[in-house]
């Protein structure tokens, strides 16, 4: 399909990015019509995995139980299902927390379905895509194009091709050169939580030290029960400060009555968009700056099995959280400045692991930065991302909404805030699904 538009007369689709955002779009729109066409164009051997789930490493684990994990939310138990058929995890439990390369196993078996006509996978880096009238038009690597109806932006997270000098980046697991060395992790996420299974599972023996701003880890998965929170009772377009005040006292309401925080925010997760989308730019922003720190160690927990890990470091004296702002780093080592003042660290193993919220006009893929550089996208207010409507249409720079070019998942997080995550991921890509399905034959 070198630059020629398909004549089947059935609708294409094309989706940038194979990785868990992309594989469920996918997936979504494979199910809904079983006449439409799709190519997908992923760079990387294998689909589904992303940053996320291409690690092979078992003590990586999923922070979200199995029954949350389905790719489709109209069939919770999708994922439980294949993992018993599998054979990947015979044993598993609703509740249990299953590996990351298990999990990027079953995306990639999501889409051996659709196979030959209805899905086609091309192997190569897409620079440009260009709306025309009436298609659309997706330039790859090796200067050949390919033409549809529509096209989807699935392209993940930005993050940097490469890391500062001297350091590791956030998806690099290569051990250290000596297994006593010093370690120093930049961040204290998700992202570090999985540095530090990787290094005490390979029997790391030297000191490691996490440093952030705030020195919050993230909290741990406990047994919990979403609790029913109605969308009325949320005070939505509220300041921020009034919205956490709400929360705080929901929560003490819930503690009084033998319940706990995870259940409140279980509850509060299907209402978060609603509550991000009432706020004004200066709200956001306000919540970015004070908040959202707070909010995502209890809102992204690691799974029980890690948090052992790491209070059994901690307790040993072998790991250390501290409070820091990250300078530079030298021949010395790592300069920090803390509350008390600056400080040296030794360290002989440095790893960037300062999260996802990077600078996506300069971390973001070849595609998003030539939307950006040729107007036919453009950033949010906020710089998290592409600047979206709530449907995932794309907004250029003079305001124009797309009918033909859609953004999902982290590259477009702006319009939704939690879209990081598979149970967010899926019902977004569910809802697109079934919105390009109600479009007029003149836009498919």
């Amino acid at each position: 399909m070198d630059g020629q538009f398909p004549q089947d007369g059935h609708r294409h689709i094309i989706i940038v990015g194979g990785g868990a955002s992309g594989v469920l779009a996918a997936a979504h729109l494979l199910r809904n019509d079983p006449f439409l066409r799709i190519s997908m164009i992923e760079k990387s051997h294998s689909l589904g995995c992303g940053i996320a789930y291409s690690t092979d490493d078992p003590g990586h684990l999923l922070n979200t139980r199995v029954h949350n994990m389905s790719a489709f939310p109209d069939d919770p138990e999708h994922f439980l299902r294949w993992l018993h058929s599998s054979g990947e995890a015979p044993e598993a439990t609703p509740d249990c927390f299953a590996g990351r390369t298990a999990y990027g196993r079953y995306l990639e078996n999501l889409l051996t379905a659709w196979g030959g006509d209805r899905l086609t996978c091309h192997r190569q880096e897409c620079l440009r895509i260009e709306e025309k009238p009436g298609c659309v038009r997706a330039c790859l690597e090796d200067g050949s194009a390919i033409m549809g109806h529509l096209a989807i932006l699935a392209t993940g997270h930005a993050v940097p091709q490469h890391p500062p000098k001297g350091m590791r980046g956030g998806w690099d697991f290569a051990p250290p050169a000596d297994s006593g060395a010093d370690v120093v992790i930049i961040g204290t996420g998700l992202s570090m939580v999985d540095h530090v299974v990787t290094l005490l599972g390979r029997g790391h023996r030297g000191s490691i030290t996490c440093l952030s701003r705030r020195g919050l880890l993230p909290r741990a998965h406990a047994a919990s029960r979403a609790m029913a929170i109605a969308r009325d009772e949320i005070p939505l377009g509220a300041p921020v400060s009034r919205v956490l005040h709400w929360l705080r006292a929901r929560i003490r309401q819930a503690e009084a009555e033998g319940l706990g925080w995870r259940d409140v925010l279980d509850g509060l997760r299907p209402h978060v968009s609603a509550i991000w989308q009432g706020w004004d730019e200066d709200s956001r922003r306000r919540f970015l700056r004070h908040a959202a720190s707070w909010w995502e160690v209890h809102r992204h927990r690691m799974p029980p099995q890690s948090a052992a890990l790491i209070a059994d470091a901690q307790a040993r004296g072998q790991l250390h959280v501290l409070r820091a702002r990250f300078e530079r780093l030298a021949d010395d080592g790592v300069h920090v400045l803390t509350p008390e003042g600056p400080h040296l660290l030794p360290a002989g193993h440095v790893i960037d692991c300062r999260g996802i919220r990077r600078d996506p006009e300069t971390d973001s893929s070849p595609v998003v930065l030539d939307l950006i550089a040729t107007g036919q996208g453009r950033l949010d207010p906020l710089r998290l991302g592409l600047d979206t409507t709530r449907e995932a249409r794309l907004i250029a720079r003079d305001g124009r909404v797309s009918s033909r070019l859609f953004a999902i998942g982290p590259c477009a997080r702006a319009a939704l805030w939690e879209i990081t995550a598979i149970p967010d991921i899926r019902v977004q890509c569910a809802r697109l699904a079934e919105l390009l399905d109600r479009l007029p034959e003149s836009v498919g």
